[in-house]
């Protein structure tokens, strides 16, 4: 279930933060937010998928410790991307 080609340019293409932006915190958070999304949907069918669920936990821990680091480099930066996502509450 990895994204598509298209749908991942459109995540750039949304979050970069100059025009050759590709790996900014802000990009790698709103793709690891996008496979998120997919694969709780996965996991809600398919409950007995334990490999997928440990790989849903690790992606959880790698995009809070992305917004951990963005909150301690700029708050304001860290406002807008949770305001933009529509994460953590």
């Amino acid at each position: 279930m990895p994204l598509t080609t298209t749908r991942k340019q459109e995540l750039i293409n949304g979050h970069q933060t100059h025009p050759t932006d590709t790996g900014s915190v802000e990009v790698q958070v709103a793709m690891l937010s996008e496979r998120i999304q997919q694969l709780s949907g996965h996991l809600q069918k398919n409950i007995h998928d334990f490999s997928s669920r440990q790989g849903l936990l690790k992606m959880i821990g790698r995009r809070k410790r992305l917004l951990g680091y963005l909150r301690s480099q700029s708050s304001d930066r860290y406002a807008a991307l949770i305001e933009k996502l529509g994460i953590r509450g």
